[in-house]
């Protein structure tokens, strides 16, 4: 199973990225995660079919519209057999 870890940099939070990106990989079967970051950016992981993951990362690195994606940075692997499914929301956890 493929996997991808990133970070989208840009105006992300508070247009309904999460939402779009849940959804998102939802239709592609995809598992996996997605949170807003305190710094005002979106972390991702998913893990799935490699063709479904290519239109995924395609997708959230344009965003719904609103979204104005500067940056999308790959960010260390992680085990695709880890990530819940379906693909869900994580909320942001403030220390």
């Amino acid at each position: 199973m493929d996997s991808i870890h990133l970070e989208i940099r840009g105006r992300v939070q508070g247009i309904g990225f999460r939402w779009f990106v849940r959804e998102t990989a939802r239709a592609l079967d995809l598992s996996g995660w997605v949170s807003n970051k305190a710094n005002g950016n979106v972390e991702l992981a998913a893990a799935g079919d490699a063709t479904a993951l290519k239109k995924f990362a395609a997708a959230v690195g344009k965003g719904p519209p609103g979204a104005q994606v500067e940056e999308v940075r790959a960010l260390s692997a992680i085990d695709g057999a880890s990530l819940p499914k379906p693909f869900g929301i994580v909320h942001l956890q403030r220390l």
